[in-house]
């Protein structure tokens, strides 16, 4: 049984990855779910402190993701536009890696700038805005996602000795 928990708590693990990087996705909570899933393990290796120490910054981290860009484009002057054409090139993006992850959210937020009526000095640097905010936002998200992976694989215990 502590084998097919491990494996799926791997799993949502990568899935927490992924979702840290998707905006369609999300991801944090995923890999929550695998560090709870490592808890009902033979090796139980986290308190419930832990616990809700990592669920607060799972939800403030959610919550900071729809904040952190919206603010980017708003301190750069840009507007919801911007902010959406970002999740939208970095969809598009993901089918064009690596550099799709790079220019998809920047060329989507400045597209969207346009068609929102900016002019394209202003688009390009709301669009710059938007972008630097999803980027931070992703960060964190990676960060956290990087720090639970770390837990989970720095704490499993498959039950083998070696004498």
């Amino acid at each position: 049984m502590n084998t097919i928990l491990i494996i799926i708590g791997a799993l949502l693990i990568l899935i927490g990855f992924i979702g840290a990087i998707l905006p369609v996705m999300p991801g944090l909570p995923f890999s929550y779910l695998g560090l709870v899933l490592l808890q009902f393990t033979d090796a139980a290796p986290f308190s419930l402190s832990f616990f809700i120490v990592w669920a607060v910054i799972v939800i403030a981290l959610m919550f900071l993701d729809n904040i952190i860009p919206a603010y980017g484009a708003k301190k750069f002057g840009g507007t919801k536009w911007g902010v959406t054409g970002s999740m939208v090139g970095l969809f598009v993006g993901f089918f064009f890696p690596p550099l799709g992850f790079i220019f998809g959210p920047l060329i989507g937020a400045f597209v969207a700038e346009l068609l929102a009526g900016s002019k394209s000095d202003k688009a390009f640097k709301a669009a710059l805005g938007s972008f630097v905010g999803f980027l931070a936002g992703t960060g964190l998200k990676l960060i956290a996602a990087g720090v639970m992976a770390f837990y989970f694989f720095s704490n499993i215990s498959f039950g083998f000795s070696v004498s």
